[in-house]
């Protein structure tokens, strides 16, 4: 078990250390579940009053909480308490699964593929002609690349993933359980003689590097070029990325929310879980969605929106506010 004295995880925080305590830390905890030998952490002040009641001997806090540790406990002062405890998580973080051989013997792997050094394949997975695997990428059981994709130096790519043909993504990247990168765009027109006529998606999609797709998200291939998902995007499970949607820099889109094809996000785009967005809206830097809102038009740089259909936040919560005090009224 690993364990670490207050020093030692300061000399990795570097923020300043107020109380004592001779007890070793074996873990992280959230503070109500939190053992003795536990350090949990304070983000805001409106978190104050648990401490008290938490079993803790130790917190990771914002520099600007008013209230002392007690007897026998610490803090550790930083300014953001949230970037520091993802530190102290990286400090017990156990092991990944471990690979007895580099390439698994039942791994399939085309004579065409390039494999970089370091990289580690494992059981039952599928890399298809002209593949290329830069160094220390890692591939866990069942997975299947296809045909002329490229795959990044230190990827990690998680079993049940499937990266279809000519797809490329860039450094560092995780492509989280049964997340699919490349399928076919939804792309259907009537025809009188036969129904609904699929039409022929012959692009493909294009990671940045420090991309993370979550588990059982789907990113569609292009109609005619490329889906394009920025540098550092980060994308939670159960999503959909319809086709040609291009994402800039440093997008964040939470759980079950989806984009319909060629929508253009700018950079650092926040949306919330449940949101949906139409199809050909383009949505500025910097913008927020609020979750389960429902976008029908573009949305400029900064701003902050909410409901069904998407309106100003502000304007949003006074509607709400007004609804809540007319069924409030007729209630009486």
């Amino acid at each position: 078990m690993k364990s670490y004295s207050i020093q030692e995880i300061n000399e990795v925080l570097k923020g300043t250390i107020v109380g004592d305590t001779s007890i070793k830390i074996t873990a992280p905890e959230q503070l109500e579940l939190a053992k003795t030998s536990e350090i949990s952490f304070i983000g805001n002040k409106k978190y104050e009053k648990f401490w008290y009641a938490s079993k803790a001997s130790a917190a990771v806090v914002n520099e600007d909480i008013s209230i002392e540790p007690g007897e026998n406990r610490v803090f550790i002062k930083v300014k953001n308490a949230d970037l520091a405890m993802s530190q102290v998580l990286e400090l017990f973080a156990p092991p990944t699964p471990l690979f007895s051989i580099n390439i698994h013997p039942t791994a399939i792997i085309d004579a065409t593929a390039v494999i970089g050094v370091g990289t580690r394949i494992g059981a039952g997975s599928y890399i298809g002609p002209k593949v290329q695997l830069g160094e220390n990428v890692t591939i866990y059981p069942n997975v299947t690349i296809l045909d002329e994709c490229t795959i990044g130096k230190n990827t990690v790519i998680w079993s049940g993933a499937v990266v279809r043909e000519r797809c490329h993504m860039g450094n560092d990247c995780i492509i989280h359980p049964n997340a699919t990168i490349g399928a076919d765009g939804f792309g259907f027109r009537p025809d009188p003689q036969r129904g609904l006529v699929k039409i022929p998606q012959i692009g493909n999609v294009v990671l940045g590097s420090n991309v993370e797709i979550g588990a059982n998200t789907c990113v569609d291939r292009g109609k005619f070029s490329s889906t394009i998902l920025g540098d550092g995007c980060k994308i939670d499970n159960l999503i959909q990325i319809g086709h040609n949607s291009n994402l800039g820099r440093f997008c964040i889109m939470a759980g079950q929310s989806g984009l319909a094809g060629s929508v253009t996000l700018g950079n650092g785009v926040m949306i919330g879980g449940s949101a949906s967005i139409t199809d050909h809206v383009t949505i500025g830097d910097g913008a927020i969605i609020g979750g389960g809102s429902g976008v029908t038009k573009d949305v400029s740089a900064g701003a902050t929106l909410l409901g069904y259909p998407a309106i100003d936040a502000r304007d949003a919560l006074r509607q709400w506010a007004i609804l809540k005090r007319l069924v409030n009224e007729s209630k009486k």
